[in-house]
């Protein structure tokens, strides 16, 4: 079943939404493959990073939190104002849903309304169904950042991969 026929429905991401966000956010770094996150932050840093207008939550007809989507910038240069790098998770019981696609999709109408050029994010190669799920949504991959970050004592590499927007010319 996928999410519009399972009655999920993608929201602004709200201070209330943030115990189950920050739950769900724990449970993907816990999982591993995820983030090079080792806990989730507090609500305030995560409120304080995440872009407005560009915050997301994919909720179920009791209105909980199944997973989230947000945007933080890649710089604070001028040159780089239209690049951010975005972030999708979801609860392990929400998966093979469509949620992460209908966040990935709800996410990037309004990036291309607000001149962002380029959605990024940097994922581990053994996170493949985010790899497949990034390219379905018309991601591509643009390369690998070898041994970029040490994780739980080990150095991890990461693909790259990112969205341009076909209405920012």
């Amino acid at each position: 079943m996928k999410a519009a026929e399972a009655g999920v429905r993608i929201a602004p991401l709200r201070p209330g939404h943030a115990e189950q966000v920050l739950a769900i956010y724990q449970l993907g770094i816990d999982e591993g493959n995820a983030t090079f996150e080792t806990t989730a932050p507090t609500w305030e840093a995560f409120d304080n990073a995440k872009l407005p207008g560009h915050r997301l939550a994919a909720l179920d007809e009791d209105s909980r939190a199944l997973g989230w989507a947000a945007v933080v910038a890649v710089s604070d240069r001028c040159a780089y104002a239209g690049v951010v790098e975005h972030s999708v998770y979801v609860h392990p019981d929400a998966r093979g849903q469509g949620v992460g696609m209908a966040l990935l999709t709800a996410l990037l109408a309004p990036t291309d309304s607000a001149g962002i050029w380029t959605v990024q994010s940097g994922i581990f190669p053994e996170n493949t169904a985010s790899l497949a799920l990034h390219q379905r949504a018309g991601f591509r991959a643009i390369g690998t950042r070898e041994r970029i970050g040490r994780h739980h004592g080990r150095w991890r590499d990461v693909v790259l991969v990112e969205r341009r927007s076909s209405a920012v010319n």
